[in-house]
């Protein structure tokens, strides 16, 4: 029972209400379209959902510990930013972390292939891409998270999540939740991006080129400011024009936690240990839209 929570604390489980969200989402959306409910293909689709979150957490542990970032990082704000610390504190090593997302890894794919056995093989490219931007992303071999890439990728990520959540209800890709999950993978790569900010010299000393350390901590939160503008002036296009339920404006209940948290990003670019309330701000607000978004869904799934 101990090993099993470290193992759980190593997993970041304080993240993956982020993901049970941005499922939700993906599934309500299928049932404002007039599809059917399909509980079980839910259920499984949300085990599996948070199963490969934890897996790519648990990866990108071993992935900073190999580059280095972990170790020197002296302005984390744990548990936001700089990772578990279960392999800098001794409670498992490198090698075992990286095992253990592999198996993690290997769960999720045979999952993967009971689901698409019943949604439809398209839930296997989704499932395939998702896996392969988790393993990408942190790998030392392709370090997407270093390039310059790592934040397109976790919106990519995410986006997928929604995408693949209704494919499973649906049987099928739509085109409804590709325009509706940009906006909640805009807001979950906009987590990434505050937690950035306290990492940003540790990351810098290992050439770790996060769009923060390439940007500067003033440019950054202006850019931060743009992303979760951009996400909530989407949805909101999108629903004008009448592609999203009509329901779908709850959504947009997030833009005062975005905004927020931007200007504490403003206020607080140069001082990393106080950002501690905006990065809390931003995975608020990521949660809140995506549901919101679940709930004007299921509202209308009612009204039917």
């Amino acid at each position: 029972m101990q090993v099993a929570r470290r193992w759980w604390r190593a997993s970041r489980p304080g993240f993956l209400l982020v993901t049970l969200s941005a499922v939700a989402a993906g599934i309500a959306l299928t049932q404002a379209c007039g599809r059917g409910w399909d509980a079980p293909a839910a259920a499984g689709t949300v085990v599996l959902a948070l199963l490969t979150h934890a897996a790519v957490n648990l990866y990108n542990d071993y992935g900073d510990a190999v580059g280095g970032s972990d170790a020197i990082n002296t302005d984390r704000l744990t548990p936001f930013s700089g990772g578990s610390r279960a392999i800098q504190d001794g409670v498992f090593s490198a090698a075992q972390m990286r095992e253990a997302a592999l198996r993690l890894g290997l769960v999720v794919v045979g999952g993967g292939l009971v689901l698409a056995a019943r949604a439809g093989p398209g839930l296997l490219l989704v499932g395939a891409a998702g896996l392969a931007l988790g393993w990408a992303y942190s790998s030392p071999r392709t370090a997407l998270m270093s390039r310059g890439w790592g934040e397109p990728a976790v919106a990519a990520g995410w986006w997928l999540i929604v995408v693949g959540a209704d494919h499973v209800q649906r049987q099928g890709l739509s085109a409804v939740a590709a325009v509706a999950g940009v906006s909640p993978a805009l807001l979950v790569a906009a987590i990434l991006w505050t937690a950035e900010f306290p990492d940003a010299r540790a990351d810098a000393a290992v050439g770790k080129r996060t769009w923060v350390v390439r940007l500067g901590p003033q440019a950054a939160a202006i850019a931060y400011a743009g992303i979760v503008t951009t996400a909530h002036l989407w949805l909101a296009a999108w629903w004008w024009v009448d592609w999203l339920p009509f329901t779908a404006w709850w959504a947009l209940g997030s833009a005062p936690l975005s905004l927020a948290a931007a200007a504490l990003l403003w206020r607080h670019a140069r001082a990393p240990q106080r950002l501690g309330p905006a990065i809390a701000l931003s995975i608020a607000a990521a949660v809140a839209h995506a549901g919101l978004l679940a709930a004007a869904s299921v509202a209308v799934a009612r009204l039917r």
